[in-house]
């Protein structure tokens, strides 16, 4: 991710040009304000696999007239930079190596999130199976973590008012943030709507056991890293979505907002 990531354009595009020359066209965020007067706003929200982060957060965001940005689609993205380059899993410095010379171009429009890899569409390929047993590792890299931080913070401060999901925005990313939100659902929950999803996406259906075993394995894997893990922040409000549709929990958020 060489150069510096600008501003959105009116597509809410964050782009990094040849030799670090940054697009900077700045869009006019007139969204109207839910509960919230200030100019700005930042909610985060976290939580672990399967909880329903997206589907919320996105909903959210059109809803507040604000920002879209999936922290775990950069990471990601990051993962599929490093797979196409053949490098080593286990080699730290190789994979930062690739990461930091990577360029990426980030649309924050939550009608229409996507996210770009040396000019490449990766929205569906960063969502393989490849890519998603391979994540883990490239996002416990301390130097590629410090790197993604800063540029989803530079994000985060060009958009003005967005929602942001991930593991760590309420903790790292966006500790001052307006609301933080922890996301989370039983293991069975989180399994099943995984699978409903791949079926939806790829009409092929998948093992229950074997989607709750890759999701306990992420889980692990996200808790236990040594640079930023997935934590619940101190002053977040939890919300258990297992028995809540998309609307529900969206109608709770507007109304911690509104407080």
């Amino acid at each position: 991710m060489s150069g510096t990531l600008g501003g959105p354009d009116a597509a809410g595009a964050h782009r990094t040009g040849q030799n670090g020359t940054v697009e900077r066209r700045r869009a006019a965020l007139t969204g109207w304000r839910f509960g919230v007067t200030q100019q700005t706003l930042v909610v985060a929200v976290d939580g672990p696999s399967g909880s329903g982060k997206s589907t919320v957060s996105r909903r959210l965001a059109t809803t507040l007239g604000a920002r879209y940005l999936d922290t775990g689609a950069m990471y990601r993205a990051a993962t599929w930079a490093v797979l196409q380059a053949a490098a080593e899993l286990s080699d730290p410095d190789g994979i930062f190596k690739i990461v930091s010379a990577a360029q990426l171009e980030i649309v924050t429009d939550p009608a229409a999130p996507s996210i770009s890899v040396d000019g490449v569409n990766v929205d569906a390929p960063i969502r393989g199976a490849e890519v998603t047993q391979a994540v883990s590792a490239v996002a416990a890299v301390p130097a590629v973590r410090q790197l993604l931080v800063e540029r989803q913070r530079q994000i985060i401060t060009e958009a003005r008012r967005i929602v942001v999901e991930g593991r760590d925005i309420g903790t790292v990313v966006a500790p001052d943030a307006d609301l933080k939100v922890y996301l989370t659902a039983s293991a069975h929950a989180r399994a099943a709507r995984r699978s409903a999803e791949h079926a939806e996406k790829h009409g092929v259906a998948v093992d229950h056991a074997s989607t709750a075993a890759d999701l306990a394995r992420r889980d692990h894997l996200d808790s236990t890293r040594k640079t930023d893990p997935l934590a619940q922040a101190a002053d977040a409000v939890v919300l258990d979505s297992t028995e809540l549709g998309i609307d529900e929990v969206v109608a709770e958020l507007l109304r911690l907002l509104e407080k």
